[in-house]
């Protein structure tokens, strides 16, 4: 794995690569790109106009590292560590993303979920520096003006969000704009893609928020949603902008829009641009690949599992439609397929003539009724007997004890994923679900759980489900690639190659994923087994990533200084 390649004692900053920068003094340390600190040399200070605006300390990198980790283990508050963590981003870029790679998993918490939805919730109120771009539907008709506002010209990655379903926590409006922040970190943590190719937008519609249209730190537009065709001809607007200024391969990516619109403008761009949306297709590759996990230690392939969701939005839907593919590769078809899967949403189970209107999405896995009243998801689980349950509808604890002990009893294995997040809006924990199945389960959660230990001894390390498995994957193979549209074939593969990534020896400890500290060799491993390709293809097509993969170690900014022979300057002697 590339962290266990990782050399224990970096380079030091006389041995860093040489760039031209027209900037001198102040405006040097104040660019989150070129700043260093004490780390600036004392050549540098003085050709570049720092001497003395620095301590006269000269520090590594390393030093710095050390002072921000000891500074981090201090703080005990999630929403405090963010601050600070988020911080130094906005001062020192090198020095924040060397951290975060190497601290990735006790920073994944912090600067995505769980802790970016708490942030996100009080965005306004923690709020230091603007990030990103923000477009208002009041700017219609401007949006390529607006792009010209934004620094840098080489954009290869989007991430936008109108804030519509920010994780498990509904509207946040442009509260949101922390979500696409977050997921640009990991592209340059656990994919090397440079930071500044990366944008976050957020689109502002208003929000059907009360609370945050009466919070006076609100930072967006204080009306209602705009639902109406103006939405839509925004979104046009945007995503012709975004490939006039930086390309027809520019990536981008769909992050936390409501249900209904995540559906429909993934089927109206896919074929247009090279975009895809992560809250279905993320979420559905990692889903998948922990089944495919579970399928190597239960020894049952992916045909005879029959899958219980909780939740029938576009999480539960982009899964179920990757599992069918899966199931459809092994030999099945697809009515066979979706027919081992149902869902059961805030209405009940999912089946023909039932009251409450099924939206059009769910129609390829409206069943008939299985025959018995079925009014709970314990019901549903005791009728329909699943080997798994997938929770996504972010409604909490839904995953009783009786549900749990439920699925214990009808399975020897039983695979039970609480992928709804953040933490409190988990269908169960991590000890719940080993305890009340006596260790036998296969768990996986979309926010964090540490270690369990049981009554008997047996420690079990929990898998996360995290999507930043697949997006930075993906979003580094599609950009190394230049490929102009994604496929969901990009996702089942992904998936797999996850799974191969994934030992016996961490499969017995409890994992259906890697540590998330091999995360980045997860991302090279995605390029370079088919998940896409570059023409011509490279010969070696891991050193090719490896080249391409943006580093932490400080730039020098000295200016290139060499001589002329002495002989050139000098006039001819005259008779």
């Amino acid at each position: 794995m590339l962290s266990r390649l990782r050399v224990t004692v970096r380079p030091c900053v006389c041995a860093c690569r040489w760039v031209h920068t027209k900037e001198k003094g102040k405006p040097l340390m104040l660019n989150p790109r070129t700043n260093k600190g004490m780390a600036f040399t004392l050549q540098e200070r003085q050709i570049l106009g720092l001497q003395g605006l620095l301590p006269p300390k000269i520090e590594t990198q390393d030093i710095q590292a050390m002072r921000f980790k000891r500074n981090l283990e201090k703080m005990t508050d999630p929403l405090q560590k963010y601050i600070y963590v988020m911080g130094i981003q906005e001062r020192n870029e090198r020095l924040f993303y060397r951290i975060l790679e190497e601290e990735i998993e006790k920073l994944m918490p912090i600067v995505y979920t769980p802790t970016v939805g708490l942030a996100c919730s009080q965005y306004g109120h923690i709020f230091r520096r603007p990030k990103g771009l923000f477009i208002s539907i009041l700017d219609r008709g401007h949006i390529k003006s607006i792009l010209e506002n934004w620094p840098e010209t080489d954009v290869k990655a989007v991430v936008v969000t109108d804030g519509e379903r920010i994780l498990g926590l509904g509207d946040l409006g442009v509260y949101g704009m922390g979500i696409p922040v977050g997921k640009l970190c990991l592209y340059t943590a656990c994919a090397g893609i440079k930071p500044e190719k990366c944008l976050p937008v957020c689109i502002d519609v208003g929000t059907d928020n009360p609370t945050l249209l009466k919070d006076p730190f609100y930072m967006g537009l204080y009306q209602k949603r705009d639902r109406s065709q103006l939405y839509d001809d925004l979104i046009d607007e945007f995503m012709e902008a975004v490939v006039d200024k930086y390309g027809q391969n520019t990536l981008i990516q769909f992050e936390d829009f409501g249900n209904h619109n995540a559906f429909r403008f993934l089927r109206k761009y896919r074929e247009k641009y090279c975009t895809f949306n992560d809250d279905i297709q993320g979420t559905a590759s990692v889903a998948l690949a922990g089944l495919l996990a579970a399928q190597r230690v239960i020894n049952k392939p992916i045909t005879e599992q029959r899958v219980l969701f909780l939740g029938a939005g576009e999480a539960a839907l982009g899964i179920a439609n990757l599992i069918v593919m899966a199931m459809m590769e092994a030999g099945l078809s697809q009515v066979e397929a979706r027919k081992k899967i149902w869902m059961f949403d805030k209405y009940g189970l999912l089946v023909q003539d039932r009251k409450d209107v099924t939206d059009g999405n769910q129609e390829a896995f409206v069943h008939q009724s299985p025959g018995e009243n079925i009014k709970s998801f314990l019901d549903a689980v005791n009728v329909l007997k699943p080997t798994a349950i997938i929770g996504v509808a972010g409604a909490g604890k839904l995953f009783s004890s009786e549900v749990l002990q439920a699925m214990g009893s009808i399975n020897e294995r039983p695979i039970i994923f609480a992928l709804s997040n953040p933490t409190a809006k988990a269908e169960c924990t991590a000890e719940e679900a080993y305890t009340l199945t006596e260790g036998r389960c296969l768990f996986a959660s979309g926010s964090p759980f540490g270690p369990v230990t049981l009554a008997d001894g047996r420690v079990f390390t929990p898998g996360q489900g995290n999507n930043a498995y697949i997006f930075p994957g993906v979003a580094l193979a599609v950009i190394l690639s230049g490929v102009r549209h994604i496929s969901d074939s990009v996702f089942l593969e992904a998936a797999k190659v996850l799974v191969q990534q994934l030992t016996d020896e961490e499969l017995s400890q409890g994992r259906l994923y890697p540590p998330l500290s091999n995360i980045r060799e997860v991302a090279k491993y995605l390029y370079a087994n088919g998940v896409a390709f570059h023409y011509p293809e490279p010969l070696d097509k891991d050193q090719y990533v490896r080249s391409k993969i943006w580093t932490t170690d400080y730039d020098s900014f000295l200016p290139d200084l060499y001589d002329w022979p002495e002989s050139a300057s000098k006039p001819p002697k005259l008779n």
